[in-house]
């Protein structure tokens, strides 16, 4: 099955605390395909998308500092066991699509590995379709509404 015949599968959840979120950032990291994964996170500025790939680097075993990705645009990191190497982008700064070619990117998108990506609409149509999208709503008490829409079976397979 193609990305393009693929039923769209949107799901709807609400983070009341950061503790929701640690929580589902911890069941995300045990979801076996999630190191093969393109993960896209939209949403307003401080709505929680850097914090939400935090806890899902740290469930996933990455140590030390995460930094968020906004002034270098990408932040690496590689897990020896197990074998995986992840990339957290941050197209925030981008004044146009065209920078992502021009930065290189379509190498790291063609590798295995895990890419989480923030402000994925600045990189316009140059970015490969997500498996899955994260949208996430700040509500007037603080909590999220979080909507999560499956593009792919890979990312089905993340939502079970």
């Amino acid at each position: 099955m193609t990305v393009q015949d693929h039923p769209l599968i949107v799901k709807k959840i609400v983070w009341p605390n950061e503790a929701a979120t640690v929580a589902f950032a911890q069941e995300l990291a045990r979801q076996p395909t999630i190191g093969r994964a393109l993960i896209e996170l939209q949403g307003d500025l401080g709505a929680g998308k850097t914090t939400l790939v935090r806890h899902l680097l740290k469930s996933l075993g990455v140590e030390g500092r995460i930094k968020s990705p906004t002034y270098a645009v990408v932040e690496p990191y590689t897990l020896a066991a197990p074998n995986l190497n992840i990339w957290h982008f941050d197209f925030y700064r981008f004044n146009d699509p065209r920078e992502w070619e021009e930065a290189g990117f379509r190498d790291i998108f063609a590798s295995p590995g895990l890419k989480l990506v923030e402000w994925p609409e600045k990189a316009g149509a140059h970015l490969p379709p997500p498996d899955l999208l994260i949208h996430i709503e700040v509500l007037a008490n603080e909590s999220r509404a979080i909507t999560l829409t499956a593009h792919t079976a890979m990312g089905a397979e993340l939502l079970t």
